[in-house]
């Protein structure tokens, strides 16, 4: 169900209906996990059984990490996090095991594997039961039960009935922001109409469908043309703001789709984290990552660099740690190789530019600045390829035409996607005029908002699927 269908209005307008009577304020947890419930099976019911069959793991472990004997707490920590992980490698990377088998897909397995179908935001709901059983095993372990208790209560019904929504949450279920268990179980609790905040709810879903339906699904449909074979006759120049375009697109896309979900939460009074912070300002890799996709790149931190040693055990093993994390965040994003490169490529960038201020001190100055954003953006941009074409060879073949390619830009193509990017440009640098000028806020926003929800009302681009839906 997409977050701009009329299905989606219509359950989000009955859910808060149900949600604020008064008579079912007690039960207002109920009444959003059985809407999440139905927001994740529309499309598929069967997929509901793998949420529930998740849940259950979760809610089961955690239980036993809390409430259970201490001498068994670290074994069911495991067997939590080991069954979260085996469920999303069953399902995800299936079709690659079955590819690097001998014989590939023509064998009985290599077949079996290659039809596993992919359910939609099992990488999101994955990483959130590991981070309840991770966070409930080390508030035990470091704090005694008693801060264990803070999220799992006594009765197992109610942490059930906790862990559902948490798991559920139907305004992150898909495509985040992934939610730690610390972040949401504390604002588990009975809410009202009073305590929405709907200025900042106005906001974030104002700005979310903007960059979704005016920018991204009209850029949609100009990137199409970076499908192979379409782009083999094109120009280099043409290619490179095909290339340009997608950036701008799958930004505003991801960006949107968060807007939206922290807007949605909102409504019914909960708070997503942040998962953007204008990325293609940063002026360095790490940077970026601090910007990017902040609930994944925070939570490769907290669960898979620092336990690995992060930065504390000498240059080698933290350039080797920032490997692996970065493989492995490739690799979550996709089960093709290509996502794998995506990872190691930025893995590297990362390791280069630790060595590298390691030894050599840049002048902080407004050019050096500049070429350093310039440069960060360019390989950002130029590594985004691998998630628009995840055959490999096509991507080379992409490059190649890049490099050959002769003749004039296309004019349609580039004017499209120099219109639609115009926007993205305007946010960023309305972001930095707002920091150096904080009255400049109260002044144009009005006139800003207005004239994004006049953009979507008469230029909104065709409906299409959320980009980080197929992760």
């Amino acid at each position: 169900m997409l977050f701009n269908s009329s299905a989606f209005v219509i359950l989000v307008l009955v859910t808060l209906a149900l949600y604020y009577l008064p008579a079912l304020r007690s039960r207002q947890v109920w009444v959003l996990t059985a809407s999440s419930f139905v927001f994740y099976a529309w499309e598929s019911p069967w997929l509901l059984s793998l949420l529930i069959g998740s849940i259950a793991i979760n809610v089961v472990t955690s239980y036993r990490v809390a409430r259970g004997p201490m001498s068994s707490q670290k074994a069911w920590a495991v067997a939590g996090v080991a069954l979260n992980l085996a469920l999303l490698l069953f399902f995800k990377y299936g079709p690659l095991v079955a590819t690097s088998l001998p014989g590939g897909a023509e064998t009985s397995l290599g077949h079996f594997l290659v039809t596993i179908p992919l359910p939609i935001g099992i990488s999101f709901f994955t990483f959130q039961g590991i981070s309840l059983v991770v966070e409930v095993f080390r508030a035990r372990e470091l704090s005694s039960r008693a801060a264990a208790a803070e999220w799992v209560p006594v009765r197992f019904a109610s942490h059930l009935e906790n862990t559902m929504l948490f798991k559920a949450f139907f305004p992150s279920l898909i495509a985040g922001p992934i939610v730690k268990a610390h972040e949401f179980y504390p604002q588990i609790r009975p809410k009202q109409i009073r305590d929405i905040p709907l200025q900042a709810a106005f906001r974030a879903l104002t700005l979310g469908y903007f960059l979704k339906m005016v920018v991204a699904d009209n850029l949609k449909d100009a990137t199409f043309w970076i499908q192979y074979p379409y782009f083999l006759n094109e120009s280099s120049l043409t290619l490179a703001s095909l290339l340009f375009g997608y950036s701008m697109q799958i930004f505003a896309d991801f960006a949107g789709y968060s807007l939206i979900a922290i807007g949605i939460a909102h409504l019914f009074g909960y708070s997503l984290p942040k998962n953007f912070d204008f990325p293609y300002l940063a002026r360095s890799f790490s940077e970026f990552w601090r910007r990017w996709h902040i609930s994944l790149s925070t939570w490769l931190r907290d669960y898979l660099y620092l336990p690995l040693g992060g930065n504390r055990r000498g240059s080698v093993r933290t350039y080797f740690n920032l490997f692996v994390v970065m493989f492995l965040g490739g690799l979550w994003h996709g089960a093709a190789w290509s996502y794998a490169v995506w990872g190691t490529a930025h893995g590297a960038a990362l390791a280069a530019e630790r060595l590298v201020r390691s030894r050599v001190r840049l002048p902080d100055t407004p050019g050096v600045s500049l070429l350093q954003g310039g440069a960060v953006f360019s390989f950002v941009t130029l590594a985004w390829l691998l998630f628009k074409l995840p055959d490999f060879s096509q991507v080379i073949a992409y490059l190649r035409a890049m490099l050959d390619n002769e003749g004039a830009a296309n004019p349609m193509l580039v004017a499209t996607i120099a219109f639609y990017s115009v926007p993205v440009a305007l946010y960023y640098l309305w972001h930095l005029a707002k920091r150096r000028w904080p009255a400049l806020s109260f002044r144009s926003e009005p006139l800003a908002y207005g004239a994004l929800l006049a953009a979507l009302v008469v230029d909104g681009g065709t409906s299409g699927a959320f980009i980080y839906f197929q992760f």
